[in-house]
């Protein structure tokens, strides 16, 4: 795909400086870049790449002084980094344009049906009474159960796994190896010592503009009419768990290898790194953000609260005992010397 200066320009909302009908197919660092590449600048300290750049364009900041000659076709926006961002989802949605039809073998089961511009991958399986929206992309393995709804635009990898039931809202994503709807990790210790599973019955609602990152599960509620909801917008990165009954607000980020325990919830716009652990039935508030492997076992009342460590507690208090913490050996050899000279 070839574009001009001149559209990309125009879809950024930038001026141009040089050639308007230079033209593009590929984008590319500004330290690497070459012709028929475009590249942007927003960190300062690689500006001194902008003046010796192969790039055919680059993209920097409307009050970025240029104190040197400088080769490429330069498009000026509000912010650079922004702007690439643009640009980058830009490309992948017309490479994503790209696949289309039906490929052969794939299933598609009793009372299903599928949008205009959908694309089957081969080896697909899509069960009965299907709902699946426009310009949806179903890549080659993916199972998707009974009586699931999938919204408009929705890319579905290879290999994802969509239990029976689940709703996956419009423009979501979900990574290769993604499993929607399995069982909760729910059972009846017996009087034997053994343990007896309990029915999942529930099912998983991902709302609009969700990403599942490759091998996250994300698990069904337990009770018939009960759900494990992700909310607009949120992120999951790969190896995430979010058990069931989880309640997860909107554009929330969770980092890969956390773990999210059963019945909690997880309000709006947290930041959770990764290997972070949140205990059952926990309550997280709104804008709350927790480092990496942290562990949180009780509830996070106030909003914006940041927490660090196992049992996670406040980050400024952990700052300070962290501090304390590494001076341990050389407070014991004091105090030694202490008691000894009080000895004496």
């Amino acid at each position: 795909m070839e574009f001009s200066v001149q559209q990309i320009a125009a879809l950024l909302n930038g001026t141009i400086e040089g050639d308007p009908k230079a033209r593009v197919s590929m984008l590319a660092k500004i330290q690497e870049a070459g012709p028929g590449q475009i590249a942007f600048l927003s960190n300062p300290k690689y500006e001194p790449f902008l003046y010796t750049s192969g790039a055919t364009a680059v993209i920097i900041n409307k009050n970025l002084e240029v104190k040197k000659k400088v080769n490429a076709t330069l498009i000026r926006v509000d912010d650079a980094y922004i702007a690439f961002t643009v640009l980058l989802e830009q490309y992948a949605a017309q490479i994503k344009k790209i696949k289309s039809g039906i490929e052969q073998p794939s299933y598609i089961g009793e009372g299903s049906t599928a949008g205009e511009g959908v694309y089957r991958g081969a080896f697909s399986y899509i069960g009965n009474n299907v709902k699946i929206g426009k310009e949806v992309k179903i890549f080659p393995n993916v199972f998707i159960g009974d009586n699931c709804t999938i919204g408009d635009h929705t890319i579905v990898y290879a290999g994802v796994k969509i239990y029976g039931g689940n709703r996956i809202g419009s423009h979501c994503e979900l990574h290769a190896g993604a499993v929607i709807g399995s069982d909760g990790f729910g059972f009846a210790p017996q009087p034997d010592g053994s343990y007896k599973p309990i029915p999942q019955l529930g099912n998983v609602i991902l709302e609009d503009h969700v990403t599942i990152g490759a091998n996250t599960v994300v698990d069904c509620a337990t009770m018939l009419g009960d759900h494990t909801v992700i909310g607009t917008g949120t992120r999951l990165d790969n190896l995430v768990q979010v058990a069931h009954n989880v309640q997860i607000g909107k554009h929330t980020v969770i980092a890969a290898q956390a773990g999210i325990s059963g019945s909690s919830k997880i309000g709006d716009q947290c930041m959770i790194g990764g290997q972070a652990g949140i205990g059952g039935h926990v309550t997280v508030a709104n804008h709350t953000a927790i480092g990496g492997q942290a562990g949180i076992t009780k509830n996070v009342s106030k909003e914006g609260t940041r927490l660090f460590g196992t049992p996670a507690y406040g980050l400024t208090d952990y700052h300070r005992s962290y501090a304390i913490f590494k001076m341990l050996p050389d407070l014991y050899h004091r105090l030694q010397k202490i008691e000894e000279e009080l000895k004496d």
